[in-house]
């Protein structure tokens, strides 16, 4: 499982990047202005984060609560789901930068993000449709069903021109966000949080489940 998703902060030396989508360590600088009249410098209220990873850098402007990122400008979009795979982040968090100024843009990084979602529920990641074909057969519920095929459709409409207008409802992007996060509570969060509440059942009660179930 991939590590737990960390938002940037101010000053903060590691979190996710939202560029790379990578959890990585980041050096901080604080902007100077030469001062040509007193001849030394003045400190700027404008700080910048290098990612160590992509080398990409993030701005921050300082504030009397702390300080808020600028650049890339913040997303009111929702965050990525904790248990959202490394891979499939980058994908998310490159959608959510992009998602106000090319809704069809965003919805093709999702549907690229759900396809590498597959390979982590088991599936071959080859083709989004067969994978939700064989998950259904595997008893998938209708509602997870329903939004893996949004997901896919609009993905695939926001690469082939169909009848869906990006332009006109851009308000079906910023859902797409929320069906992913839903989708991974569902196959990934709610399946451990279970796994982990049987494991810490005695031993003995275990066992006489499995016996009974024929797995003993």
């Amino acid at each position: 499982m991939s590590q737990n998703y960390t938002p940037p902060q101010f000053k903060v030396r590691a979190f996710h990047c939202p560029y790379c989508g990578v959890y990585s360590n980041f050096y901080w600088q604080q902007l100077y202005e030469f001062q040509s009249h007193t001849g030394g410098f003045d400190l700027r209220p404008i700080h910048i984060a290098h990612c160590t990873h992509c080398g990409d850098m993030t701005f921050w402007l300082q504030t009397a609560n702390g300080g808020r990122m600028i650049v890339p400008s913040v997303s009111s979009l929702p965050m990525p789901h904790e248990d959202l795979p490394e891979e499939c982040a980058a994908d998310f968090a490159e959608a959510r930068e992009i998602a106000e100024a090319s809704p069809r843009s965003a919805a093709a990084l999702l549907r690229l993000a759900l396809q590498k979602l597959f390979t982590h529920l088991g599936e071959s990641g080859k083709n989004i449709n067969d994978d939700i074909a064989a998950l259904v057969k595997k008893g998938l519920p209708i509602e997870i069903q329903q939004a893996l095929d949004i997901v896919r459709v609009t993905g695939n409409n926001a690469v082939h021109p169909g009848e869906m207008s990006f332009s006109d409802d851009s308000e079906i992007v910023i859902s797409l966000f929320e069906l992913i996060n839903l989708i991974v509570d569902n196959r990934i969060t709610q399946p451990k949080r279970v796994a982990a509440l049987f494991n810490s059942l005695p031993i003995g009660a275990r066992e006489a489940i499995a016996k009974r179930d024929g797995n003993g």
